[in-house]
């Protein structure tokens, strides 16, 4: 692994450590990028925050740090500054004001909600129908913006009804994402953590449909950072999945 595009930071209150120590370790490590992706502030109307997410008052804090490190470690490895972001279509413009006067790198997808009312988590075991269908239609209207890099653990859902409709908006998903030629991510934080991705079916079913993917370490502290036993893992995974090696993105984007 040389290219981590998933770290987050202590900013978003379920990470730990200082950012300077995530790129100690990603330069241990031996990798050429690393990229931040904390979960981006959502300026939601009535003026509430999440509790998963940089507060607003906390955004340019984060974005100096990133900055002042990318400067710091210039020659040593390419530091970028990105987010983690929901695509909600009533809040998209909103949040693009809110980052136009920084310079933001990227952005990656994780769409832990299928709504910007946040009701239903979708990680959480559930049955509904058209709710798996929601996420699936939320995340081709997301990808097809062109405002993310790559889908983050397009897996998420966590649906426990009908696996012939599961494979059959799944196969949606996955076509769509080659359609736009946009990667999948392999997400090393559900490996480690057991949240129940990455889901087996669901990447059989990347791996027929030739998706390219892409590890992300989703490290919440600085040990996640391309941790050697944690990246094992995932390549046991990718061989059992039936994955092809010339899908796996190696190389820095």
């Amino acid at each position: 692994m040389i290219a981590n595009y998933h770290t987050h930071t202590a900013r978003c209150g379920h990470a730990t450590g200082e950012d300077r120590d995530y790129v100690e370790q990603a330069l241990a490590r031996g990798l050429k990028v690393l990229g931040f992706s904390d979960h981006v502030p959502m300026p939601f109307a009535d003026g509430h925050e999440s509790h998963f997410r940089i507060p607003r008052a906390r955004l340019e804090d984060y974005v100096k740090s990133v900055l002042a490190l990318r400067e710091e470690y210039k020659g040593r490895i390419r530091i970028l500054l990105g987010f983690e972001a929901e695509y909600y279509p009533d809040y998209m413009e909103r949040v693009e004001e809110m980052l136009a006067p920084y310079p933001v790198d990227y952005m990656i997808l994780g769409q832990h909600f299928n709504s910007s009312q946040e009701l239903t988590y979708n990680p959480r075991p559930q049955e509904d129908e058209g709710a798996l269908i929601q996420y699936v239609d939320r995340v081709l209207e997301g990808l097809a913006s062109g405002r993310y890099l790559y889908l983050a653990h397009p897996d998420l859902f966590y649906f426990v009804g009908d696996q012939a409709l599961y494979q059959r908006e799944m196969t949606r998903l996955c076509r769509g994402a080659k359609e736009l030629n946009i990667p999948l991510e392999l997400n090393m934080l559900g490996m480690r953590e057991g949240k129940g991705y990455p889901r087996p079916f669901f990447w059989e079913i990347a791996a027929r449909t030739g998706n390219r993917c892409i590890i992300g370490c989703d490290a919440h502290s600085p040990a996640d950072v391309a941790d050697p036993g944690q990246l094992k893992n995932i390549e046991a995974f990718i061989r059992r999945a039936g994955i092809s090696e010339k899908n796996i993105i190696r190389e820095a984007f």
